[in-house]
Formats: structure tokens, sequence, C-alpha cells
């Protein structure tokens, strides 16, 4: 028999699984007694749990971060689900698959990864080639990079995410800068390759996804624009010769701003048309990501319509797709553009559409 997956539990069920607990806290409840709050996860789901009667012995036992076997009931508690817990251990090795825990991309790393060092080795300026190889060299952060999630809780938040959401973007970036001439694609290209290089640093994503200390005291923003100044030293040594200090200025620029507006966490607003390009399109992938996600994702919540309110969109997304395609796994042809009798008639002729604006009228057909 499989798991039992939060996504699948309802009020009342009785589960006895290993499950990610995180964000543990020891407290008082009014009557004197103590009890232990913490969230359970897996990669479906998480729930906010409760364990009551406990003591400090028992607060010891669950890791700040980890796995644990737990045996408890589930409860509705003001419109959400509740595990209550009545007996943990520490989950032993083997006895459960770390993929059924942590969520995980369904794209396959390894591409992603050759397609992301293909689209970079592209970059023509040898100063920016320089910089950007000096964080492909760096096996480590390469390594942290195709792992890390994109965020705690709200878009890409899986392992491999910040792979895929940088991939998203560059390749995005890629055929949009075709249609803006003056837009330099190398400094598009690097900007999104390294907006978001040190959420590799920010975020924990061994077991449950978390901030480390240095993320929540420093954050990714400054600390992406922090390791720019250490990478460019050594991409002078590589070159034989100094990166333009105007172009560190802008990089950095283009990861500070990244956030567009100071409310949500930009240093400066966009300043270059870059950084205005780099904003915009890492925005609209997280946030597309998230409203797919939210309303056609296999993670969903709820059922219905609509989904619950969404801060980040503020508001209720509609969740229908109203134009599905009519051939379902088949490949539909698009029809040529020809003469009317032709193998290759049009779908719609000019003939076939109504037109009342004089403008469009031939001039046979105008009254005299």
């Amino acid at each position: 028999m499989g798991r039992i997956f939060l996504k699948d539990c309802a009020a009342g069920d009785i589960v006895e699984e290993v499950f990610v607990v995180s964000g543990k806290q020891f407290s008082a409840a009014s009557n004197g007694t103590h009890f232990i709050k913490l969230n359970v996860s897996d990669r479906t789901g998480q729930v906010n749990a409760r364990m009551w009667k406990a003591n400090r012995d028992i607060f010891n036992a669950f890791p700040e971060s980890g796995f644990h076997l737990i045996r408890g009931k589930l409860e509705n508690y003001q419109g959400n689900l509740q595990l209550i817990i009545e007996q943990q251990w520490p989950a032993r090795e083997g006895t459960f698959d770390i993929s059924d825990l942590l969520p995980h991309t369904e794209k396959n790393i390894e591409a992603m990864c050759r397609k992301i060092v293909e689209i970079l080795g592209s970059i023509q300026n040898r100063h920016l080639a320089a910089l950007v190889q000096a964080y492909l060299d760096d096996e480590e952060l390469m390594n942290n990079f195709c792992r890390a999630p994109a965020a705690q809780s709200f878009h890409h938040a899986f392992i491999g995410g910040l792979l895929e959401h940088t991939l998203n973007a560059i390749e995005v970036a890629d055929a949009m800068v075709r249609f803006y001439p003056g837009l330099n694609r190398d400094l598009v290209i690097a900007g999104i390759f390294l907006h978001d290089i040190a959420k590799t640093w920010e975020l924990s994503y061994d077991s449950a996804f978390g901030y480390t200390d240095g993320g929540q005291l420093v954050g990714h923003i400054v600390k992406s624009a922090m390791w720019l100044e250490h990478k460019a030293k050594k991409a002078q040594d590589m070159l034989g010769e100094k990166i333009p200090q105007p172009l560190l200025d802008v990089m950095q620029h283009i990861i500070i701003s990244h956030h567009g507006v100071p409310e949500f966490g930009a240093v400066k607003v966009p300043a270059t048309p870059e950084a205005i390009a780099v904003h915009h399109i890492e925005n609209m992938d997280a946030k597309l990501m998230t409203a797919l996600a939210a309303t056609r994702g296999s993670r969903q919540e709820g059922e219905g319509n609509w989904t619950e309110y969404l801060k980040s969109f503020g508001g209720r997304l509609y969740r229908p797709d109203v134009a599905p395609p009519d051939a379902v796994g088949e490949e539909l042809e698009t029809p040529e553009v020809g003469l009317a009798g032709t193998s290759a008639e049009p779908v719609l002729s000019a003939g076939s559409l109504l037109i009342n604006n004089p403008l469009f009228e031939t001039k046979s057909a105008k009254r005299n």
C-alpha cells in the first residue's frame, strides 16, 4: 500500500507516515500545560500540527527540521486541516522515499543545466563572459544552483526550482530581445542568471524549505550584489585585464533592482532598460508559475472555479481553461493562406467578414 499524501487527507483521517517537520515551538496553554506547535509537510502540501501535554524532552526530540515518523489525527481548525500528533519517532533511513517528502521539478535537471550553460556561452562581451564563467567554474555553487528552490513557498518552491525559474526567464528574454534592437542581450541574459543566485545561500533545502540565519539577516539581493565583486576579481585574473567598473555597477544595479519597488524588497528602482527587462521578465515567470499552480497545477489546493484569496494577486483567480484544444494529443495543422478554391484555402476569407465601417468598403461598394 502506498503512502497517504497530505493533499488526499481530510478531517477525521488517521495517518502514520514519515513527514518533514519544521518550525517547532514550545508553547504554554492558558491552563498552564505545555504543547508543541510545528509544521508538517510532504511533497504535496503542508499543515500545522500540535502535540498537546508535551514537555521539554519531547520538544528536544523533534529536529529543528528533518524527517519524523508521526502518528496522528487530522481535524478541521478554523477552515484548515490541523494534525494532532499522538506519537512521534525519528525516521529511520531506508524507511521512506525522500522524493515523497520534498517537491521536485518535473523537468530534467541535467538537461536544464546544459541548456543554461549553452545560452550563457553565447554572451559576446568578453568582460561579461568572463564574469559569468567565474560563477560557472564554482562547482559547489553551481551544484547548489541546480538543486535549490526559488522560494520557500511562493513560486518554484521545489528542488530544482531556482534553475527552472532562471532558465524559463532566460529563454523568454532570448526570444524577446530581438524585438528591441537597442536592448543589450548580454546584460539581460547575465542579469537574469545572477538576479537570484544567492538564493542558494539564503534558503535551506536539505529537508524542510526555510531560511538560513544569513538569509534572514542579509537576504539574497544584497548577497548576490556582494558576490559579484568577488567573482569580478576571479574574472580579472582569468582575462588578465580589469573588468570595467561601469559594467559591474550596471550588473549590481540589475541585481538590487530586480524586485521592482522598495516595498517588495528592491534596493533601487530599475533605472536602465536592461534592469527594467530583467525585473518584468523574472516577475512574469514567477507570477505565471504561481497562478498556474493555483489554478491548474497538480499541487493546487481546494476545489471549485475560484481559488482562495491569494495575497500576491490581491484577489482570487478563476481556474477553468475555457478554450482547451479540440484535438487533444494530436498536432493541429495550420492551414496555409492561399487562393479561394485551392487546397490551401484560408479559414477566413475577406468575403466572409461583414465589416460595416465605411473605411473598409471597396470603391465599387460605396454609395454614389
